[in-house]
């Protein structure tokens, strides 16, 4: 049998001592233990009576959207857990995810039960169970799930430190610590306040301390594996990250925005998206990998409080901007606003430009003003309106620029299109990739 994974004196100087290096896992193996339920032995029928006489129409509406999200959820990492225990290194991480697998169809069930036998929905199969569900998936949550897929086939085929770091990231991270955990804790409160749904407050609590056994794993794993793989492992990090974040402010996205889904149970969505939002940046710093360490462009708007890009990001998710797009995007004065000056926050510091440069945005659209950009050392600032002189103009539909900020359209492909026709100095379109340059 393989020993215990320790990392190398070297690789330990490196990075230094880490909250992850106070876990073992030995340990975590040993918690799974002592922290085993059942889910077929929780009794719902008083969960199913609360759930017929005391809640509202619109409160058995709001929690099943919400449930929904946990039960598809479960199913998907049970199905997706088997290549990260192939691709893990060590014996002990394998064991370890062996269990986490156990939890993920214990949870799965615990829902598939609940789903059946409190809110009437399937025939007591998981299949039939997920199929009425599925029409309440949130569009983020999709994109989500379904990278969760290609991720599992990538790791099948990629052993690699910097895959299975990238596939940790998404797992771990982004699904138990950035979104399940904050909705479970969501969950959880209200129904305490409450005091509702006893059974089922039994199974989320469990559920709970499942969840916090895995993030810790995963927080380690990264952490060894960062170390294993220094360079690598950042870059496939902050690659996940680009990839998948986008999507997080449409996880929690109510049918039609309507907060009330979140509110009627005495919570904000910003305060769901601030704990989401604070703890993968806390597991990630952990790990040793900080956000704002990650090499390439800025994950997270500079500048801004963990709440400000919480509302940003939901406000660029309804306007269209970000995420999953529905309908033409929004143009109003408000949205163009936060659109530039999201895009001034995501200059390069580092774009070794040698004088100021001005990037002109000119809408082919009427009812869309002239944007230009200006980069100096130092500083840069963005304004509506023409420039005295543009180094760069870039005639483009607002909709295909748009599309081209929320990674929909491939900039290289709307130019050879004509779609985005560039016009000025031709050393300044590579300027423009110094400044924004492509992760």
């Amino acid at each position: 049998m393989a020993s215990t994974p320790t990392s190398s004196p070297a690789a330990s100087a490196n990075l230094g001592s880490l909250p992850a290096d106070a876990i073992s896992y030995d340990d975590l193996y040993a918690r799974w233990e002592r922290g085993n339920w059942s889910a077929t032995e929780l009794d719902f029928s008083e969960d199913a009576r609360q759930w017929r006489e005391d809640f509202t129409e619109f409160e058995r509406q709001a929690a099943l959207w919400n449930y929904c999200l946990f039960f598809w959820g479960e199913d998907a990492v049970a199905d997706n857990l088997s290549p990260y225990i192939d691709a893990a290194p060590h014996e002990e991480q394998k064991y370890f995810l062996t269990t986490q697998q156990v939890d993920e169809a214990r949870h799965a069930v615990f829902f598939k039960r609940f789903m059946q036998e409190v809110c009437g929905i399937g025939d007591g199969s998981a299949a039939s169970g997920l199929r009425e569900i599925k029409g309440q998936l949130t569009p983020g949550f999709r994109k989500i799930f379904d990278r969760l897929d290609t991720m599992a086939q990538e790791l099948r085929a990629d052993h690699s430190p910097a895959k299975l770091a990238a596939a940790v990231t998404l797992y771990h991270v982004i699904i138990e610590a950035s979104l399940a955990q904050p909705g479970q804790h969501f969950i959880c409160s209200y129904l305490e306040q409450r005091d509702q749904l006893p059974a089922f407050r039994q199974g989320m609590a469990n559920i709970a301390a499942d969840e916090q056994r895995h993030i810790g794993f995963g927080v380690k794993l990264l952490c060894d594996l960062n170390r294993e793989d220094p360079r690598g492992v950042p870059q496939a990090v902050a690659g996940l990250l680009r990839d998948v974040t986008r999507y997080t402010a449409q996880v929690l996205m109510p049918p039609g925005w309507d907060e009330r889904y979140v509110t009627v149970f005495g919570s904000t969505y910003d305060e769901v998206g601030v704990e989401g939002l604070t703890s993968m940046t806390t597991k990630l710093r952990s790990a040793g990998l900080p956000v704002e360490s990650l090499p390439g462009p800025p994950l997270l708007p500079p500048g801004l409080s963990t709440l400000e890009i919480s509302q940003r990001g939901r406000a660029l998710a309804k306007a269209g901007i970000i995420g999953v797009r529905e309908g033409p995007s929004k143009r109003d004065p408000e949205t163009l606003e936060l659109l530039f000056d999201t895009i001034v926050r995501q200059v390069n510091p580092e774009h070794g430009l040698g004088r100021p440069t001005v990037f002109q945005w000119e809408f082919t659209d009427p009812d869309v003003p002239t944007w230009h950009l200006t980069v100096s050392n130092g500083s840069s600032a963005v304004a509506q309106g023409e420039a005295a002189s543009a180094d760069l103009r870039l005639r483009v539909s607002y909709q295909d620029w748009v599309d081209i900020i929320g990674q929909r359209l491939d900039p290289m492909k709307a130019m050879l299109t004509g779609r985005l026709r560039p016009r000025g100095n031709p050393l300044a379109l590579r300027y423009l990739a110094k400044v924004f340059p492509r992760p």
